[in-house]
């Protein structure tokens, strides 16, 4: 599906306040473009109308005028039988009006010379007696008019408090409508990155996806709340515009019609050039996001290894790269806006010039003043919507380019959530004969077999990349296995929903990850089912209670990210009370006292003792001495497994097992010397 038809289907789920937006819209684009034509028939009938021809008339009523003794009314005030006198008419020559007691034979070229009126058309020439109007003479021929005038003025003011008001709905409405088409993609987008497999975050940085969310985001906000909405605006406006046009003179809105052409064309070249740029900028943007996240993460390491002019040069590349594309989409944006405008204004008034040939305005030419006007003001407004088109285009094709890396995200294959429960299982796991590759065909796990059963304590180690956390990995199911057989009380794993897997299992890592909240939260992380006396349970059961204890506000004291206010033995005691809140059949713990000192350790492992019972916990240590009451060591080495056993077997052997922990007590003597 095409990035606008998915755009088009984020619209439909809310299109009833879309829709209401834009019948409102339409209404009040209706009511405001009312308004000239009223003007022209008050310029054409009420105020030009004084030159209709008039006559003389017996009957007295609201439309006729006294003038030396005798009445008289305008010719298209009479009724159709009503009776006429003698004809009359009231001429502007300049800025004065004019009394002639006689018809005229033509109309053209006036002039006055000593009370007579010369009126030249071509080579035809005819004067009449003409008698100049006081003001208030004057103003009593335009008398029967005021009541007409004061009505369509007064139309002209409700027609403009409509459009007032329902642009304020339309606006409102259309606003909200985008706000919560935004909403519900974000929503979408957060809710499908929690679906997401593990491995997708393994090659992205976390400002990249961050970009998605936010950034992203909020141009496709703009998309809805601005130019979308500024788009439907403009297309009502000028259709109705348009139709204006035609009702006025036909010939004269055939010839403003190039304009549409000339504006699709247009944005089509902008967009051909638009996008490139845009799609360089988001990606720009999303790495300096990226390396700022980084630069934050790692602020220690740079500044020990005094990192910051390279770091600082990195950054400036990329901000460079962002500031020299943004520089060319501005300059493209300058060259299409409003010099675009400013040659389709200058197009159509030489148009309406080379349309009239320079012909004076008046009785008997192409077009009246009142048309004449109405048409220059359709036309003054129409070039307001397509300046509001041409300016947006850039906003819309950067919303078009985020809109396709955020449809990108949400391709992206995730894993389906299963609301459903578990009955909790006994623990019992087993591999068989599994094979592991993250890359195809590079395995980093090779014919695996081992076997784990209820309340044993199993213990991996190994040297760095032997696969002992690829192990747990697997187990955890954030990777499928390429070959071979994972069973939990004899079911493949692979036959349940992931989340209902994990459901009973509980992760401890060596470098524990904290909440913003308090440390009670972080406990139970807002599980309902984990009530206040379970979290300070668990905190007690792994002797955080006395870690804790000097802390102002103990259990609920605030951790703000990562708990960076707390020490490292504080952070990792809390993490693995929070895996025990959870009573998991499985207990995994992954370097979890690498980083806690002697007597914090101490401290856990006396828990441990009795938090291990009933549960099978596998443990991931680099420390030996922290495994040797494991009911099994399995020992590994790129992948396979060399050797396993309990720590006296291994011991006994002097295998692998034996060399590594000798070494590691030589290493602890001379660090007990030294």
């Amino acid at each position: 599906m095409s990035t606008g038809r998915r755009l088009f289907a984020y619209a439909l789920k809310f299109k009833k306040t879309i829709i209401l937006a834009l019948l409102m819209l339409t209404v009040a684009v209706v009511a405001e473009l009312s308004g000239p034509l009223i003007a022209k028939q008050m310029i054409d009938k009420h105020i030009l109308g004084i030159e209709y021809k008039w006559y003389e008339t017996s009957l007295q009523d609201e439309y006729s005028v006294q003038y030396e003794g005798h009445w008289y009314k305008r010719s298209d005030h009479f009724e159709a039988n009503e009776e006429r006198g003698t004809e009359i008419r009231v001429l502007q020559v300049d800025r004065d009006y004019y009394f002639i007691s006689e018809s005229l034979l033509y109309d053209g070229i006036r002039s006055m010379d000593n009370n007579t009126l010369t009126i030249t058309k071509g080579e035809e020439t005819a004067s009449y007696p003409a008698v100049k109007l006081t003001a208030a003479q004057l103003f009593e021929f335009y008398k029967p008019e005021t009541k007409s005038l004061i009505q369509l003025s007064g139309i002209y003011m409700v027609l403009i408090l409509i459009s007032a008001i329902f642009h304020y709905g339309q606006t409102f409405f259309l606003q909200k409508s985008a706000n919560q088409i935004i909403q519900k993609m974000r929503s979408d987008v957060f809710e499908h990155i929690q679906k997401l497999p593990v491995q997708y975050f393994d090659h992205r940085p976390a400002g990249k996806i961050v970009s998605r969310v936010t950034n992203d985001t909020e141009s496709i906000k703009e998309l809805f709340v601005n130019v979308l909405a500024n788009f439907f605006t403009s297309a009502v406006y000028m259709v109705a515009i348009f139709g204006f046009v035609f009702i006025i003179d036909y010939k004269l809105a055939l010839v403003t019609l190039i304009i549409i052409p000339i504006l699709i064309i247009w944005i089509v070249v902008y967009r051909k050039f638009a996008s490139r740029y845009n799609h360089v900028i988001k990606s720009r943007l999303s790495e300096i996001n990226g390396i700022i996240n980084e630069s934050i993460q790692g602020m220690t390491i740079i500044r020990a290894f005094r990192r910051q002019k390279k770091t600082t040069e990195e950054f400036e590349f990329l901000n460079e790269e962002y500031f020299k594309h943004q520089n060319k989409l501005l300059n493209l944006n300058s060259l299409t806006s409003h010099n675009l405008v400013n040659l389709l204004r200058n197009g159509s008034f030489v148009a309406i010039i080379w349309y009239f040939g320079g012909a004076s305005l008046g009785v008997g030419t192409v077009i009246s003043v009142g048309a004449l006007y109405a048409f220059v003001d359709y036309l003054n407004r129409l070039f307001q919507p397509i300046t509001g088109v041409v300016n947006q285009l850039g906003h819309m094709e950067e919303a078009i380019v985020s809109s396709q890396r955020v449809f990108q995200l949400l391709d992206e294959k995730g894993e389906s959530f299963s609301d459903g429960q578990m009955e909790r299982y006994r623990g019992h796991v087993a591999f068989d004969k599994v094979s592991f590759a993250y890359k195809e065909e590079e395995y980093v796990l090779n014919n695996i077999s081992f076997e784990a059963k209820p309340g044993e304590t199993i213990a991996l180690v190994g040297h760095t990349g032997s696969g002992k956390s690829s192990i747990m990995n697997l187990l955890l199911r954030y990777y499928d296995i390429q070959k071979g057989k994972i069973k939990i009380d004899g079911q493949d794993i692979s036959e349940y929903p992931k989340q209902l897997i994990r459901q009973h299992m509980a992760i401890v890592l060596q470098e524990p990850f904290l909440f913003t909240g308090t440390i009670a939260s972080n406990v139970s992380l807002n599980d309902p089912s984990i009530d206040r006396a379970k979290v300070e349970k668990a905190l007690k059961d792994v002797g955080a209670d006395q870690l804790i204890q000097n802390l102002s506000k103990g259990y609920d004291e605030p951790v703000i990210e990562k708990g960076s206010t707390l020490s490292a033995g504080q952070r990792q005691l809390i993490s693995f009370a929070r895996a025990l809140a959870f009573n998991p059949a499985i207990l995994i713990l992954d370097e979890a006292t690498a980083n806690i000192d002697t007597e914090t350790e101490s401290i856990i492992q006396n828990a441990l003792d009795i938090l291990k019972k009933g549960r099978t916990t596998f443990i991931i240590a680099h420390r030996l001495s922290t495994i040797r009451n494991a009911d099994q060591i399995i020992v590994l080495d790129r992948g396979t497994i060399l050797e396993k056993g309990n720590h006296e077997e291994l011991m006994n052997r002097k295998g692998s097992y034996y060399q590594m922990y000798q070494m590691q007590q030589m290493k602890k003597k001379i660090a007990a010397v030294s």
